[in-house]
């Protein structure tokens, strides 16, 4: 990463923290320079860079002020917490940089956006995209990469193509991405289940499922599944991936939090193929946002002109000025800034609440609480309760103290059984300090 961009979100992060107060003074630029190891012109680009964010203000011959404060929730006596949500923290949202993406956009292909596109996406952005996948060990041609209205669209016309191998059953991970589920039995795709834990899949049970029934492909979350928060080893990739060539079946990869990766070295799936097997499918809606709408899907070249046919068939093409600017903000290194931004505020997040999960569970008796210890999870995991403990009560009681969480029923077909005893942890909109006060309240209604 660039040393200004780590500069930067660093006194971003303590501008929000609070250990920069509105209307203090940020050292001085000598200062931060020896502070970080850095020449001054990179302490300068910094400091531009929050000027332009608002963020900080300066005066003639005295210097840069902070002009945020920190986030008003943190001052409410009785803050309302949402471990319910996966959805990024709308206070991150890089509003002001994407607002001037968009209007850089209208400039640039002002001739191109008020038309129809292509199928494909914006040529310009999978330029742009192809050269970034290589960050994720995702090595494409251009001509199989293809711009989707977020990763729903994709998953939605790659349960209706015919795929090569002639089959029409959909197996997934259970749990699994509760949209995709509510996508399978509303368009009535044959798909069966086969069950995830903490300790991944049984290799063997998927091997007795590609043998004997008639599987189309495997969908699968290899990293930070959701809703578990885990991921597969580099070996159970592997592996996955050798019983789907043995079996004839394909496997779709949704890396949807590949933006949150930790391990340099935690390579997709994708990375073990040939391109011939894996479908591998990336979001940007949990890196900057939402409503953003874009996804990558990297197709092999026998289901492109299949597939095309279908994405043309549903909307023509995806919005292009969504894709102009994410061109433009990817270009011009803020999607980097970004994503660091991003990392460090979740992982932070994060290992408060594996710590005050560790610190809990040895105050609990284990028969009524269970919590997998890991350090690889982005910004959820879960806890499970004793079959004897209600979790629709245990949700409902944390709603009037002002708490939300969810169950995970929605994450398994309808006809794969299931106990209902996990309560998902979402902490991408509670703030750090707020986790351990809330874990505190989930507890005690547990019991």
């Amino acid at each position: 990463m660039y040393k200004y961009l780590s500069l930067l979100t660093e006194i971003e992060n303590m501008i929000k923290s609070g250990a920069y107060a509105q209307g203090d003074k940020i050292p001085s630029i000598r200062s931060l320079s020896a502070l970080y190891s850095c020449n001054k012109s990179t302490v300068i680009r910094a400091l531009v860079e929050l000027e332009r964010k608002h963020m900080i203000y300066s005066l003639p011959k005295s210097g840069y002020y902070v002009v945020t404060s920190k986030n008003e929730l943190s001052h409410r006596e009785k803050p309302f917490l949402d471990f319910s949500t996966s959805a990024p923290d709308s206070t991150v949202f890089p509003y002001l940089d994407f607002q001037h993406c968009i209007n850089q956009a209208i400039d640039i292909y002002k001739n191109e956006l008020f038309i129809y596109g292509t199928s494909r996406g914006l040529p310009s952005l999978i330029d742009v995209v192809q050269n970034q996948l290589t960050n994720y060990q995702v090595f494409t041609k251009k001509k199989n990469i293809f711009i989707t209205s977020g990763i729903q669209q994709a998953l939605s016309i790659l349960a209706v193509i015919p795929f090569p191998n002639q089959r029409s059953t959909i197996l997934i991970e259970q749990p699994s991405y509760h949209l995709f589920i509510e996508i399978l039995q509303t368009l009535q795709v044959p798909v069966l289940g086969i069950n995830r834990t903490h300790k991944g899949i049984d290799l063997l049970a998927l091997e007795k499922i590609f043998r004997e029934e008639n599987i189309k492909f495997f969908y699968t979350m290899p990293r930070y599944h959701n809703p578990l928060g885990t991921s597969y080893s580099q070996e159970e990739k592997k592996e996955i991936l050798k019983l789907a060539r043995k079996y004839n079946v394909y496997i779709v990869e949704d890396d949807y939090l590949a933006d949150f990766e930790q391990n340099p070295k935690a390579d997709p799936l994708y990375a073990y193929d040939d391109f011939t097997r894996v479908i591998y499918l990336k979001s940007y809606s949990k890196i900057i946002f939402p409503g953003l709408r874009i996804g990558i899907a990297v197709i092999p070249d026998h289901l492109i002109d299949v597939f095309s046919q279908y994405k043309r068939i549903l909307d023509i093409d995806s919005s292009m000025l969504s894709q102009a600017a994410l061109e433009i903000y990817i270009k011009n290194n803020m999607f980097e800034r970004h994503k660091e931004k991003m990392k460090s505020t979740y992982h932070s997040r994060t290992n408060r609440l594996i710590t005050v999960l560790e610190e809990k569970q040895k105050e609990y008796h284990p028969v009524f609480f269970q919590y997998t210890p890991t350090k690889n999870i982005a910004f959820h995991t879960y806890i499970e309760l004793d079959e004897q403990i209600s979790c629709e009560k245990v949700i409902q009681r944390l709603k009037r103290k002002s708490i939300l969480v969810d169950g995970t029923m929605n994450n398994y077909l309808k006809a794969f059984h299931t106990k209902n005893t996990i309560l998902k942890l979402n902490i991408s909109n509670v703030e750090e300090e707020h986790i351990e006060e809330g874990i505190a309240q989930i507890l005690k209604q547990i019991f």
